[in-house]
C-alpha cells in the first residue's frame, strides 16, 4: 500500500525496498538549496519516510531553524503524526532556536556549545533500547544557522559534523543535513561547503525550475 505513494525522490534513494535495513544507515545526506527553491521539502519527505509504520526508525531531530510546531504542521498534511512520534520516543526534538555558542570574550571558546550539543546526541542514542540503537537518523535543519550559533566560527562547525559523521560509522546510523549553497556567493566555494560535499555519500541539490516558478510545484 505504501509504495503507491512513492515518487522519484524515493526511488533515487532506494526507499522504494524494504524499509529494515533502513537503505541511508550508515550514510550522510547532504541537502543544498538556494534562495530561490528551499530544499525543506526534501527534509519533510525523509521524515516521513523514516516514520513510516513500516520502519523502526528514530530520529534525532536538531532544529535551528523552526520549532516543533511547524514540522508538525507540515508532517500533518503529509500524514505523519509528530506528536504522536514523539510519545512513541521515534521522534526526538532537539530544539536550538535559542542556541547562542559563548563568545570568546566571555573567557569560553564558541566550540563549547557545540560540544554540548554533540554529547546530548550521543547521550540519547546511547540511552536508545538495543534494538533501536541500530535504526537512529540524525537531521540538522539549518547548517547555515549552526554556525551562525557558533559566532561564524565555520571550523567549530566542521568538527562537529565530523563527530556526528563517526556517529554514522559507530552506530551505522544515517546523518542528514540542509544547507544553503548561495548564501556563500559573495566568496569562492567555502571550505564548510567543500567539507560537507566531501563527507557526503549523497548530495541532493534543490534548484529552481528551468521554466519559472509555480504555485504547486517547488524545485522538482
Amino acid at each position: 500500500m505504501e509504495n503507491q505513494y512513492l515518487n522519484l525522490l524515493d526511488r533515487a534513494l532506494g526507499l522504494d525496498g524494504p524499509s529494515e535495513p533502513w537503505p541511508l544507515s550508515g550514510r550522510v545526506v547532504l541537502i543544498e538549496d538556494c534562495v530561490e527553491t528551499s530544499g525543506s521539502f526534501v527534509l519533510h519527505q525523509l521524515v516521513k519516510r523514516s516514520l513510516s509504520p513500516t520502519s523502526s526508525n528514530v530520529i534525532i531531530f536538531v532544529a535551528f531553524a523552526n520549532p516543533f510546531s511547524h514540522y508538525d504542521r507540515i508532517l500533518r498534511k503529509l500524514g505523519c503524526n509528530l506528536v504522536t512520534q514523539r510519545d512513541n520516543k521515534r521522534f526526538i526534538f532537539f530544539d536550538m532556536l535559542m542556541l547562542r555558542c559563548p563568545d570568546v570574550d566571555e573567557g569560553k571558546s564558541s566550540e563549547g556549545g557545540l560540544v554540548l550539543l554533540y554529547e546530548k546526541i550521543l547521550k540519547t542514542i546511547c540511552g536508545l533500547p538495543g534494538d533501536k540503537k541500530d535504526y537512529v537518523t540524525i537531521m540538522i535543519d539549518d547548517i547555515s544557522l549552526v554556525e551562525v550559533a557558533a559566532n561564524g566560527g565555520s571550523d567549530y562547525v566542521l568538527d562537529f559534523l565530523h563527530y556526528c559523521h563517526a556517529l554514522t560509522s559507530e552506530f551505522d546510523c544515517s546523518l542528514i543535513t540542509l544547507n544553503h549553497e548561495d548564501i556563500y556567493s559573495s566568496m569562492e566555494r567555502p571550505t564548510l561547503i567543500l567539507q560537507m560535499e566531501y563527507l557526503a555519500d549523497i548530495l541532493i541539490k534543490a534548484e529552481p525550475l528551468s521554466t519559472g516558478l509555480a504555485t504547486d510545484v517547488h524545485g522538482q
